[in-house]
């Protein structure tokens, strides 16, 4: 373990310098990791583990909208009948069984998991949000297995990109239950495994609190409605579309969110003109003051369980992929993204091409 200090709250966090690559193929080394599904973050966590030395193998249904999957993973090197098979078939196969479907997906193919599940076997999630709104998904695990998670703080894309460049996506790590003495050492060497950058502790429930609320709020939501807020704003004011976006989210993404990246928001504040610097420190705080009643609500509502309730309910409709695409199409036409992909077009490394 190494503590951090952030600001007199402490913190311990495991790092791959303690906690090596070597321990963790040499606690894996007896495992089978079972991967089911071959989804962003299926494929990315597995080719990672597999890049090193990890035995894995692919649980992938080839037929309907699964077939695409299917087709990929045996493009990235799977092997039909020796790596890759069917989700039953590699979940009875495996030890550590991954459970990497959508949280809909889960709820619909539990039964099928469930009747592989072997003592002494460990059911590993990426997300918490089957096992703590149990009531509602059915996923409720039997005591004689180990129960854990691993969730990289980013996308699988991110995952296995950051991993082939050789840093790596911090993740957080909890046990749900600890059958055989050594699931805390499973689910670090599954941490390591993946390509984590660091390990840092939570618990299943405080996983999906933390990133239901995220993903509603600054990660995409939230993000998403103000950037929409203040562009619509400058065009009501008479504003061009290339100058509301620029200033909306071409600035923010190519410029800002870098500095703040390389060294923090105040780092970024004092790279910007003395104008922007006191004009943003003043309405930082009517911001933060008027969103903090809309996070309390949000997060209320996420752990009373409603929003998972409307996720499942509206995931099982039988029309909802197309209503998915009709929403995300909506926002891609928008004016506001249609001028994004223009702005974008006009980057200068993509006129080299």
């Amino acid at each position: 373990m190494v503590k951090l200090d952030f600001g007199g709250v402490t913190e311990n966090v495991t790092t791959r310098q303690e906690f090596t690559l070597e321990q963790a193929q040499k606690i894996l080394k007896k495992e089978i990791v079972a991967t089911l599904g071959y989804g962003i973050q299926g494929r990315a966590q597995s080719l990672n583990m597999r890049d090193n030395g990890i035995k894995v193998i692919i649980g992938q249904e080839n037929s309907g909208v699964h077939k695409a999957y299917y087709d990929l993973a045996v493009q990235d090197g799977w092997v039909p009948g020796e790596n890759l098979f069917s989700m039953e078939e590699a979940s009875g196969r495996g030890t550590i069984k991954q459970f990497l479907l959508t949280d809909a997906g889960q709820r619909e193919t539990w039964p099928i998991v469930k009747k592989t599940l072997k003592e002494g076997d460990a059911l590993y999630f990426s997300h918490g949000f089957s096992i703590v709104y149990g009531k509602l998904t059915g996923v409720v695990p039997p005591k004689n297995i180990d129960v854990i998670l691993v969730a990289p703080k980013g996308s699988g894309t991110s995952v296995r990109r950051n991993f082939v460049a050789g840093s790596g996506i911090n993740s957080s790590y909890a046990v749900h239950q600890d059958y055989t003495g050594k699931a805390m050492d499973r689910v670090k060497a599954m941490g390591i495994a993946i390509g984590s950058g660091y390990l840092f502790p939570t618990t299943f429930e405080k996983e999906v609190f933390s990133d239901l609320t995220g993903e509603r709020g600054v990660l995409m939501g939230a993000l998403a409605g103000i950037m929409e807020a203040q562009y619509n704003c400058l065009r009501e004011h008479g504003h061009s579309p290339s100058e509301a976006f620029n200033e909306t989210v071409e600035e923010l993404t190519q410029s800002l969110i870098r500095l703040v990246d390389e060294n923090g928001m105040d780092w970024m504040f004092n790279n910007c003109s003395e104008t922007a610097r006191i004009g943003a420190l003043r309405w930082r705080k009517r911001f933060r003051d008027g969103a903090k009643p809309l996070f309390d609500s949000l997060y209320e509502l996420v752990v009373s369980g409603e929003e998972t309730r409307i996720v499942l309910e509206r995931s099982a409709e039988p029309d909802y992929r197309q209503k998915l695409a009709d929403e995300l199409k909506e926002m891609g036409n928008s004016e506001m993204w249609r001028a994004g992909a223009t702005v974008r077009s006009l980057r200068p490394e993509r006129q080299k091409h």
